[in-house]
């Protein structure tokens, strides 16, 4: 099969999303040779990869991480949350317009930058993209010691990554900041991609929408790589619940941190986030809308802190 890569510029992505550009699958194809074996005709009449296979989404990941920001060992068990590289880079780009608010437009780079992730799973991502494009320093968390395991294995094998990411485990179940955030930190953000199911019943439903509208058949029993492990999917009360937790939390850390930023992924939530963020005395509020294909999600970011 002949590789093609004329399909669509990604115009929703950020401007400054190195993936806006069509794929290079020939390059993609250099750094992991296995990924020709699940390439096929998309709906453009040119060459893609299966989407709806999760082996073909987790190689197309790590050969986007290795091609575009040079970090080629990134390996993570696959039961768990294969994340899709281009999307994940968006909110770290709005994050650095949203820091550069404060700095005359201009994006604060290098270590002077800290940011948390909370809920950074296995696969590390957002921290890796964080210093890769930014050079900021960061604390990721999460509550599951197999996925920090996982993660401290990333940071050891790519040097880029060394003395810029500190792992911290969640150890209170329930608390999202409490235990993690310390007094003396001093952070620029926060950022999370929230479980956003409220069951495994929910979860499977999810994912058996995803499959279909990525192969065009339905999966009685599809495969939950498509969205990770429990934890990394379902919580209970799903998203609501927990991000009025991480408000209401945030005020506690008021003077650590500028802004604390979540993912939203239905937009129907976000009349009762905004009505706890006025209940907690936010003093800034934006959203920031979000899109990768034909998913539409937004940040919420919030701050303590007056403008200027």
């Amino acid at each position: 099969m002949p590789v093609s890569n004329k399909t669509p510029l990604k115009s929703k992505l950020h401007v400054r999303n190195r993936n806006r550009e069509p794929y290079d699958l020939e390059a993609l194809l250099k750094v992991k040779p296995k990924l020709k074996a699940h390439l096929k005709e998309n709906k453009y009449g040119t060459t893609s990869v299966d989407f709806a296979n999760p082996e073909a989404v987790k190689l197309l990941n790590q050969a986007l991480l290795d091609c575009y920001y040079g970090i080629s060992k990134w390996e993570f068990p696959d039961a768990n949350l294969c994340p899709p590289i281009p999307g994940r880079a968006d909110y770290l780009h709005y994050i650095a317009d949203l820091l550069a608010e404060n700095t005359n437009g201009k994006i604060p780079q290098g270590k002077e930058v800290r940011g948390l992730d909370i809920g950074t799973g296995a696969s590390l991502i957002y921290p890796i993209l964080g210093v890769v494009e930014y050079d900021w320093d960061f604390v990721a968390s999460d509550i599951d010691q197999r996925s920090l395991a996982s993660a401290a294995k990333i940071i050891t094998t790519n040097e880029a990554l060394q003395h810029k990411i500190e792992l911290r485990l969640q150890k209170e179940t329930g608390s999202i900041f409490k235990g993690i955030i310390q007094p003396e930190d001093k952070l620029d953000f926060t950022m999370c991609n929230p479980p956003f199911h409220a069951s495994r019943n929910a979860a499977v439903k999810g994912t058996r929408r995803k499959v279909k509208n990525l192969s065009g058949t339905a999966s009685s029993t599809p495969n939950l790589n498509f969205g990770g492990i429990g934890n990394e999917l379902i919580t209970a009360g799903g998203e609501p619940k927990f991000i009025k937790t991480m408000i209401r939390e945030s005020t506690a850390f008021a003077n650590n941190c500028l802004w604390f930023t979540t993912l939203v992924s239905k937009q129907e939530n976000l009349k009762d986030i905004y009505k706890h963020l006025k209940r907690a005395s936010a003093k800034q509020v934006k959203t920031i809308p979000m899109g990768t294909g034909n998913k539409v999600s937004r940040i919420v970011a919030w701050s303590f802190q007056s403008n200027g």
